[in-house]
């Protein structure tokens, strides 16, 4: 990051920024890439590309864009979410097949949908490669939240750029399990591109000498290979979850980095973690969320496993 050339992003001109916008969209088999500083920034953006003002916008009812961005969608673009079944981290290609067909005089028509892989909220689940297909095929534009797109492609033994393949449109971040300080890359056609550029403008995230922050981005894609060590990590913590508090976790599902745990308190038991010195986030009103990243180690881990242990 010292190190980094820099010159205004403003201006399109940083060429840090040029070469790892060039080297995500390459990855993604996209036209180009934008860099913005974060996830929901570039779902937001996404949402002003794709989405018509007054249509509907479908999604799994609880996909990052619905529940974890403020209700932002209500504020950035003129079309509304129309939410759909994810309990199992997809939607069902049907459903949203039908949702399209259903149309009719005063209805609000789909005119995008957005889908999450891996799927955060669903403890990290991936998608099926062909079922992206079959939600495509319904004939909407489709946006691909990837914020964790290389960890759904570690797991499944993929590369991003097939799980990408169908989207007119997919993010992916590099501060989640691949290291970076800040940073999410939003990519598709040329045009979509530029006008997301201006979008981007517009909700505030035009940098400057950003270049610092794009040569962390680009150390962060040397990393991708590592992912998979989160990955065992975290079936670990869900092996100490199962043993723990039976039948709470499903260790069979836990695809990737993500560890969702139903509990009866999970106030009490974050506490009890934290008093062994191990930080972990609710993950809804019944449930904490463990998370693995690049920061974590196995004497972490084993020092978790203990505290999961020994909670109450």
């Amino acid at each position: 990051m010292a190190d980094a050339e820099v010159g205004d992003d403003g201006f399109g001109d940083d060429p840090t920024v040029r070469r790892l916008e060039a080297e995500v969209a390459l990855r993604l088999g996209k036209d180009a890439a934008l860099f913005v500083p974060s996830g929901t920034m570039a779902n937001q953006i996404a949402l002003r590309l794709l989405a018509p003002p007054g249509g509907l916008v479908l999604a799994g009812a609880r996909q990052h864009v619905v529940v974890r961005e403020a209700g932002a969608a209500g504020l950035n673009a003129g079309a509304q979410l129309a939410t759909l079944d994810d309990s199992d981290g997809t939607i069902d290609p049907a459903e949203v097949a039908r949702r399209v067909a259903d149309g009719r005089v005063g209805w609000a028509a789909p005119g995008a949908v957005f889908v999450e892989d891996s799927h955060g909220e669903a403890g990290g689940r991936v998608w099926p490669i062909d079922r992206l297909a079959e939600v495509a095929a319904a004939g909407l534009p489709v946006h691909l939240d990837g914020a964790r797109l290389w960890n759904a492609a570690v797991a499944s033994g993929t590369s991003v750029a097939a799980r990408a393949a169908v989207a007119t449109t997919v993010s992916c971040c590099l501060s989640k399990g691949l290291g970076a300080p800040v940073g999410s890359l939003l990519a598709g056609p040329a045009d979509l591109v530029a006008r997301a550029r201006i979008e981007r403008k517009r909700l505030g995230g035009g940098m400057r000498q950003v270049g610092v922050l794009a040569a962390a981005g680009l150390v962060a894609l040397e990393r991708v290979d590592r992912l998979s060590e989160d990955h065992c990590r975290a079936r670990r913590l869900a092996d100490a979850a199962a043993a723990r508090w039976p039948g709470s976790v499903d260790v069979a599902l836990v695809d990737t980095n993500i560890v969702f745990v139903p509990l009866d308190d999970p106030a009490r038991v974050l506490a009890h973690l934290a008093d062994h010195g191990v930080l972990a986030v609710p993950g809804s009103a019944r449930a904490i969320r463990l998370v693995t990243h690049a920061d974590v180690d196995d004497d972490d881990i084993g020092r978790a496993v203990a505290a999961i242990g020994s909670a109450p």
